[in-house]
């Protein structure tokens, strides 16, 4: 089965969580409520530098993906 790169979740027991996952690696789930990231890696030394580089860029992109989704779902 081939996943999107991101996708939308939410849960009744959080209601006011939108979380978007990235399913590609460095594998995460940011909540955007409060920008809290929850890391589905194990990274070791090498990996914490190249993530550090790459964070900022990979948690835009998840915001920009809900920004876009939101807006289809607005065109309907």
């Amino acid at each position: 089965m081939e996943l999107p790169k991101f996708i939308l979740g939410d849960n009744t027991d959080l209601p006011n969580a939108i979380f978007v996952i990235h399913t590609e690696f460095p594998r995460f789930i940011i909540n955007l409520e409060d920008d809290e990231v929850e890391w589905l890696e194990d990274f070791n030394q090498e990996d914490q530098r190249e993530l550090e580089l790459e964070a900022e860029k990979l948690i835009q992109q998840a915001s920009e993906f809900y920004d876009r989704e939101v807006a289809r779902y607005d065109e309907e």
